[in-house]
């Protein structure tokens, strides 16, 4: 166990311990080729790319697809796969303290900001220029003083400023909106602990700090640090930080850009910024996401949506079991339902509570605890051998949705829901799955467990 605070370079370390990092020594140029490297390599490791061709640069290395798998969302948390969803609703129901530091990892170094300094990556070919994606945004409600952390993608402008792309119900927005001429201290975080970027996607209220909901996904209160020229708190052990103002009135056209269901999307006008100053640790890592339909960037959705879904559908339905938000769906556009000993019309009621709780939220399959709502085949399973279409198909038509729905049409959507539930009086045979006995599964398992420990005794 390190003795380091927890950090991005903490949990590399464990990674690269475990034969999760790969290494890319060639040259590689940040535009397109970086890009490409992710894309080949996405259902993998953590990529860190050790030679970037780009003039001016003062990063040690890029890194992307840092949480690319279910595992090592599991790992930046500490905990076992099957107790994500678990963790996650634990931090929720009790958020943690931050510790405040002076002499913190990411201001070893501090200086205006010139863009040519920091090798930002062009993705997509219809894309404007480059993003930093993996840039946590840190604010504070001007009428509350509450802080939020959330993600945006940030693109540099040629006169130094940046375009930031947020939605009109981003809490982000709206706290722009409340401040004086739409102007709003902001700090951009980029290379914080992965369970911070966890907590910073997050589905919560506003006025809820995203950050101490990352101290209890940590085991320890999250060490936090004052900006140099805004009166922010911020990650300490990070490897960047950005400081500066949003502006919400100051806008710039975007034109098209990626979208999380893998497509391109045409916003119009987007918010600036002025980011006049950096500071970072003496020799910083710069962290990307590969944006669109790319695991991370569906991963970093998907989990903490769904463990937000949860908390607010067992409102209503108390015996609701863990819920997916699946890779398919990007993320963001289907769900997955568990249910423990359903009653008559409780799909419907799940359903509803979905819906409700996520705009964007387009299609519900409702299952038994059986089924492993995170393996798609299982849920694809249930929706053919128990869902009876012309009795448990839900369609609600021009239902509201988010600007991102790629169908969309005048704001709304035609949303659908599957109630795989098995019933008993639709199979004379019942529903029990075919297996051999339990007691001899078992006994073959702990041979094989046996045998492997052995195997890998011998290539010791």
């Amino acid at each position: 166990m390190s003795s380091e605070p927890p950090s991005l370079r903490t949990f590399l370390a464990e990674m690269a311990a475990c034969d999760q990092v790969v290494t890319i020594t060639d040259p590689v140029t940040p535009e397109f080729e970086i890009a490409s490297y992710l894309v080949h390599l996405d259902p993998g490791p953590v990529v860190r790319f050790d030679h970037v061709e780009h003039p001016g640069a003062v990063v040690q290395a890029v890194v992307g697809n840092v949480l690319g798998s279910l595992d090592r969302v599991a790992a930046a948390m500490g905990v076992p796969r099957d107790r994500i969803q678990t963790a996650l609703l634990e931090a929720i129901a009790a958020p943690g303290a931050l510790h405040e530091v002076t002499d913190a990892p990411v201001q070893e170094r501090s200086g205006p900001l010139d863009w040519a300094d920091l090798p930002v990556p062009t993705f997509f070919e219809r894309e404007q220029g480059p993003y930093l994606t993996a840039g946590v945004i840190i604010a504070r409600d001007p009428i509350t003083g509450r802080g939020n952390a959330s993600f945006a993608r940030v693109r540099p402008l040629p006169d130094g400023r940046a375009l930031v792309g947020i939605a009109p119900n981003h809490h982000l927005n709206q706290m722009a909106r409340r401040a004086p001429d739409g102007r709003l201290p902001i700090a951009v975080v980029l290379g914080a602990h992965p369970a911070v970027q966890l907590a910073a996607c997050l589905y919560l209220g506003l006025g809820q700090d995203e950050l101490t909901y990352a101290s209890p996904l940590l085991g320890q209160p999250l060490r936090v640090t004052r900006c140099s020229t805004v009166d922010l708190l911020v990650p300490a052990d990070a490897e960047i930080v950005l400081e500066g103002v949003l502006d919400v009135t100051a806008t710039v056209v975007e034109g098209e850009v990626s979208e999380y269901h893998g497509m391109y999307e045409d916003y119009g006008p987007a918010a600036t910024a002025e980011l006049s100053t950096w500071t970072s640790r003496a020799d910083p890592l710069l962290q990307v996401i590969l944006p669109g339909w790319h695991r991370e960037h569906a991963y970093l959705g998907a989990v903490p949506i769904a463990a937000g879904l949860r908390a607010a559908v067992a409102r209503t339905v108390p015996t609701v079991g863990e819920i997916a938000v699946t890779e398919a769906g990007s993320g963001r556009l289907a769900a997955a339902v568990q249910v423990a000993d359903p009653r008559p019309g409780q799909a419907k009621q799940v359903m509803a509570a979905c819906w409700g709780t996520l705009s964007m939220l387009k299609q519900v399959t409702v299952v038994d605890t059986d089924i492993d709502v995170w393996d798609p085949i299982a849920v694809e399973w249930a929706r053919i051998s128990r869902c009876r279409i012309d009795r448990d198909l839900v369609l609600l038509p021009d239902a509201r949705t988010d600007r991102s729905e790629p169908l969309e049409s005048g704001g709304t959507v035609t949303k659908v829901g599957y109630d795989a539930l098995a019933r008993p009086g639709d199979r004379v045979e019942g529903w029990e799955r075919a297996r051999p006995p339990a007691h001899v599964v078992a006994e073959v398992g702990r041979r094989l467990a046996r045998t492997t420990a052995d195997r890998n005794g011998d290539r010791r």
